[in-house]
């Protein structure tokens, strides 16, 4: 008997105890508030990214994302599409004076960025992949051997008897800009690619310009500034002159992002993103023609066992068009397995991942309890004419809230309370720098 009255003193005891520490807990962390890593509350992004605009991009993969309800990001090359007013151009001097001087001066680091600039017009498509090859020797040193590309094109256009015609009419593709304003409306990205797929490490100053101006130009005429926020500047260049002028023009650069907070591992390194320390990592993947299916599920598998990655999948050809054509089954199978992660993955555009991460890194909140409520507010330092997109906050509530009400100017929402060991939270999406939130019990009129 008495070892029974003791134990209940001591279950008693123990009770009391947790219920205080609950009580504790509760009080400390009521009204507390965070800005999600990612929308929702999921786990990782992944943005669906194709380069070039070939016709299958549109027929073959778009299909398949709006079925599943994925936006996706079109890096398009502008000159490319039917009724673009801005096609490939050189400025500069006479394209005959250039070719007749290549008959005795031979290509130098003097004249090499004039003469690479200035080849793209002097041939046809044959032409410009010596302007390609050039660029990708120059890119990685090899300039003797990028001078001799340009050499080797001119010895061509000379042998022309039409020599010194420019050639400014691209090969056009598939698609209209009607076509893009319907798929825009659907919800994907329309971004740059340059107006006509240029080496811009090997474009002088007025060139590039040209290319990056140009190109932001139609897109803003066609499709109106929501699409003139990312680039992508072609073959995944990084020079340092080139991503100077281009930062200056567009807010996000899928070349090179160079965020404090983020780290970034482009599609030729190897780099276990796992291993990053950083806030955020930007883990850009190739899928080509023989990339094997398994190979790109485990990169979302890789995605969902981590918390701070952001998988940019980067496409190029569709279904036998373009380069390194994926096949639509393979996508149709990638898509289906990157669904059936839904609870953990949010799929977004480009420029949507751009503006919720920096929105986040940038946000400041204040949390108040007042009374039977909590008020929270949301602002961040950034352009907010630009960054404007909703963020995912959890704020704690006390624990005899089982349903709650979340106002933010004129819009509610009812929502059910969930619960980790910090006790017991709603999730909503909130609008930063405008009305204040207020969350009050669910059956609070």
């Amino acid at each position: 008997m008495r070892s029974s009255l003791i134990s209940s003193y001591i279950t008693s005891f123990l009770l009391s105890i947790l219920i205080v520490s609950c009580e504790k807990n509760d009080n400390k962390t009521i009204g507390n508030t965070e800005v999600m890593k990612w929308q929702y509350g999921k786990r990782a992004a992944v943005s669906l990214t194709y380069d070039g605009g070939t016709i299958n991009q549109f027929q073959v993969a778009l299909p398949i994302m709006n079925r599943l309800n994925f936006p996706s990001t079109f890096f398009i090359v502008t000159g490319e599409i039917q009724g673009s007013k801005y096609l490939r151009k050189f400025i500069g001097r006479s394209l005959n004076e250039i070719i007749r001087e290549t008959v005795n001066v031979p290509t130098d680091k003097n004249n090499f960025i004039e003469r690479a600039s200035a080849i793209r017009v002097a041939g046809d498509e044959k032409i410009i992949e010596y302007h390609t090859r050039a660029g990708d020797l120059w890119e990685v040193g090899k300039f003797e051997e990028a001078y001799q590309q340009i050499d080797n094109a001119y010895s061509i256009v000379r042998s022309d008897p039409d020599y010194g015609k420019i050639y400014n009419n691209q090969h056009v593709g598939e698609a209209t800009w009607d076509e893009l304003k319907v798929y825009a409306a659907q919800g994907h990205e329309f971004a740059s690619h340059s107006v006509s797929h240029p080496q811009f490490g090997i474009l002088d100053d007025a060139n590039m310009v040209y290319e990056l101006d140009k190109s932001k130009e139609e897109i803003l005429n066609n499709l109106g500034p929501e699409h003139t926020f990312s680039i992508e500047c072609p073959y995944g260049t990084e020079n340092e002159r080139v991503m100077d002028f281009t930062f200056k023009r567009y807010p996000a650069v899928r070349n090179r992002m160079p965020e404090p907070f983020l780290e970034e591992i482009n599609r030729w390194n190897d780099k276990n993103p796992g291993t990053s320390i950083k806030e955020y990592v930007q883990w850009q993947r190739g899928p080509l023609t023989e990339t094997p299916i398994e190979l790109m599920q485990s990169w979302i598998d890789t995605c969902t066992v981590n918390n701070n990655i952001w998988l940019v999948l980067v496409f190029h050809g569709v279904e036998g068009i373009g380069w390194e054509p994926v096949p639509g089954n393979i996508l149709e199978t990638f898509f289906n397995y990157i669904r059936s992660n839904e609870n953990k993955i949010w799929v977004a555009t480009f420029q949507d991942v751009t503006k919720y991460i920096r929105e986040r890194m940038n946000s400041v909140i204040k949390s108040t309890k007042i009374g039977n409520s909590i008020h929270v507010e949301l602002n961040h330092n950034l352009d907010p004419e630009l960054y404007n997109l909703p963020l995912t906050l959890k704020t704690y509530v006390p624990s005899d809230w089982e349903s709650v009400k979340v106002k933010q100017g004129e819009k509610y929402w009812s929502l059910e309370t969930r619960n980790d060991k910090n006790g017991d939270f709603v999730l909503y999406q909130a609008l930063p720098n405008v009305d204040g939130i207020i969350i009050t019990r669910g059956d609070i009129q």
